[in-house]
């Protein structure tokens, strides 16, 4: 990132360079993906992609887009938006935060569902939906499937057989820089979306403007689409690249070991645990509290340790403390976590 911003201070910028670092990176993170070239755009936060399809899609009035109130706004606020044109959000009702079965999606599906929009795991508890199946039931009834990504990419494998659009901002899992966000769109999908942003550098799909045969040349070059910041874009190829050359398995299983370590380490002195219990839900993320110490007193003698962690609340103000380890952190740093927490009680 700051060899391009040095370069963008002294270059005459004839994007060269540039263009063949967006095709670089572009190429890095569909391998990370799993998917094509052409099926991965670049976007701002996780935001820019979901309201891309919310803004796309040709809705009609009666539509319904089922969703989950207690997902992170930015998956909430774009499908309540659409009740302007006429769209019906459905909610779908759970018996913990996060905990979404493939059945309890089923029961919200009508004739008018036209769009089910959920998070791959939730952000308060790290609980991670099937996203196999509910994907497959979608599609089995016609339904597009849009996920929000940003607490699972970069940490745990995305099946995208079943996704047809996935947003996720780059600053968590996948150790990019903030302001950057991977966007896919099924090929299959691409002609249901109109672009919401045009702009010489600017659209919101990589085909978009290829499809629709319109060309921007510049010294003989066509632009490749989907570029914006140079140096975010510098900094997103250079963390894909980081992730790949770890080995997403290995990233995982390391995930999981730590998270297990630091479960085992407090389980015993009576910490309740938000985070599920079954493995094939768990995610990066840990939340926990103790019934006899206020999360906010051992958040507050985590920091004075110069360990950082998140305070998060649900509905009803509850609140709850959230660990997040990547597969860098050490298993003495986890150690260490459950140590000071295990002295301020």
């Amino acid at each position: 990132m700051q060899e391009s911003i040095e370069r963008a201070a002294v270059d005459a910028r004839e994007y060269e360079h540039e263009l063949e670092q967006i095709e670089e990176t572009r190429t890095l993170v569909a391998q990370l993906l799993g998917c094509g070239i052409n099926e991965v755009a670049f976007t701002g936060p996780t935001a820019s992609g979901l309201n891309a399809v919310a803004n796309g899609l040709d809705w009609r009035p009666g539509d319904e887009v089922v969703c989950y109130l207690d997902d992170y706004p930015a998956n909430v606020y774009p499908w309540l938006a659409l009740e302007r044109q006429g769209v019906r959000p459905v909610f779908l009702e759970t018996s913990s935060i996060g905990k979404i079965t493939p059945e309890i999606v089923e029961s919200a599906l009508t004739k008018r569902t036209r769009l089910v929009a959920l998070a791959s795991a939730n952000y308060c508890s790290g609980y991670r939906i099937d996203l196999d199946a509910v994907g497959a039931l979608c599609a089995g009834r016609g339904v597009l499937f849009s996920v929000d990504g940003i607490q699972t990419l970069g940490a745990f494998p995305v099946p995208l057989a079943n996704i047809d659009f996935l947003s996720a901002g780059a600053q968590k899992w996948m150790l990019g820089p903030s302001g950057a966000g991977i966007f896919y769109v099924k090929e299959s999908r691409q002609d249901l979306l109109r672009p919401a942003i045009l702009g010489g550098w600017n659209v919101v799909s990589p085909n978009f403007i290829a499809q629709r045969e319109v060309k921007f040349e510049t010294g003989g070059r066509k632009f490749e689409p989907g570029a914006y910041t140079h140096s975010v874009i510098a900094g997103l190829g250079a963390a894909a690249e980081l992730l790949l050359e770890v080995g997403p398995d290995e990233i995982t299983r390391r995930i999981r070991a730590l998270n297990q370590s630091l479960r085992d380490q407090l389980a015993p002195s009576g910490f309740e645990f938000l985070s599920p219990e079954e493995e094939k839900n768990r995610s990066g993320i840990l939340t926990f509290r103790h019934p006899q110490v206020p999360p906010d007193q051992l958040w507050e003698a985590l920091a004075k340790n110069d360990i950082t962690v998140s305070l998060r609340f649900e509905r009803g103000e509850q609140s709850w403390l959230r660990v997040s380890p990547h597969f860098y952190n050490s298993d003495a740093e986890i150690r260490k976590i459950g140590e000071v927490l295990l002295e301020t009680l």
